[in-house]
This record gives C-alpha cells, sequence and structure tokens, in this order.
C-alpha cells in the first residue's frame, strides 16, 4: 500500500488507467485501525491491478480537503484518474470489493 503525503503528491499515486483506491483515515481513528489490515490484505490479493493508497489525514490535510472528507474512515474509488465513488465509515470487506468489481 502507497501512502501519500506532502512529500508524495496523492495525484502522482493516481493510476491514470486503471483502479485506485484511496483511503483516508488517521493513526487514532479505531475503525480506520480495523480497515486497514483488510484493504492491505486487498492489496495482495489483487496483485497489483488495483493500486491502493493510503492518507492519513491529519498529515495531509489539503488531500482531505480536497475530496471534502468529513468522516474517517472515508474511501475513494478512482477509474482512470477520475473519482468515481466514495464509501464513508467502515464496511465489509465485501462492500469494497463490489465497487472495485464495477470498475476493473
Amino acid at each position: 500500500m502507497i501512502t501519500a503525503n506532502k512529500e508524495t503528491k496523492l495525484k502522482d499515486s493516481l493510476r491514470q488507467a486503471g483502479v485506485t483506491v484511496v483511503e483516508f483515515g488517521a493513526n487514532w481513528c479505531p475503525p480506520c485501525k480495523v480497515l486497514l489490515p483488510i484493504l492491505d490484505g486487498m492489496d495482495h490479493e489483487y496483485g497489483g491491478s488495483v493500486t491502493f493508497v493510503k492518507v492519513d489525514c491529519d498529515e495531509s490535510p489539503d488531500f482531505a480537503a480536497e475530496f471534502s472528507i468529513m468522516s474517517l474512515p472515508t474511501v475513494v474509488i478512482f477509474h482512470n484518474g477520475e473519482p468515481v465513488d466514495k464509501l464513508v465509515g467502515l464496511r465489509s470487506k465485501e462492500a469494497y470489493q463490489t465497487i472495485i468489481a464495477r470498475y476493473i
């Protein structure tokens, strides 16, 4: 999983062709701590066909503001570099897989 921060621009991490899953969270957020292992496992399952990016909203508030992130965790799905879906709050692994399947 890629970590986007001030030095690594989020837009540089987005796949221009294909699917990118961006998790907006924070280290202090309990649901975020539950979600990260789920997304990390999915990162391995998809074997590089989907890019997974983590954004710590405390370290990169500009990224969070750019995508109107109001609650943590929020997962934004990008297809060909454009945001196409947003899931607010902790969801099941199957919920994320269903959304990703729409775009791959």
